[in-house]
């Protein structure tokens, strides 16, 4: 890395803290999400899988924004890292979506009691991945 760019803080020398931040703030997020719109009170709803902000996809986003930042889009690291950004984000969208028309049709046609919030739309994976890569590089330049 060119002498110039390097940085020194916090988050350029302990990278895992730029995604634990992201998704601190991704929990508290969903947690004002569900008191406003939902009108339910729950801390633990902010931690279900499902609904929007998506915890996972801010965790790999903002990580995989930070090995760009700290060791290039060249490198081994980012290339791993964005592998599995990918894969994550993938199974959000689509996996899930799957888990989740398995789980409405086995709660109507069998009375059970399936959780059916498991799964994310596109626009909405992608929007808030967007919004989580801007902070990991916020987070990385001050």
């Amino acid at each position: 890395m060119p002498e110039t760019l390097v940085q020194t803080n916090i988050f350029y020398e302990n990278i895992i803290l730029i995604p634990v931040i992201t998704i601190i703030i991704t929990i508290v997020l969903k947690w004002i999400v569900f008191k406003l719109l939902w009108k339910k009170d729950h801390v633990s709803l902010a931690l279900w899988s499902g609904w929007m902000p998506s915890a996972h996809s801010s965790f790999v986003s903002s990580l995989t924004t930070a090995i760009a930042i700290k060791h290039w889009i060249d490198s081994d690291l980012f290339a791993l890292a964005l592998v599995i950004a990918v894969v994550v984000i993938y199974d959000a969208i689509n996996v899930r979506y799957e888990a989740w028309l398995h789980a409405k049709a086995m709660n109507k046609n069998l009375w059970s009691n399936f959780k059916e919030s498991l799964w994310h739309l596109p626009s909405e994976a992608f929007a808030w991945s967007i919004l989580w890569i801007i902070v990991a590089v916020i987070l990385k330049v001050i």
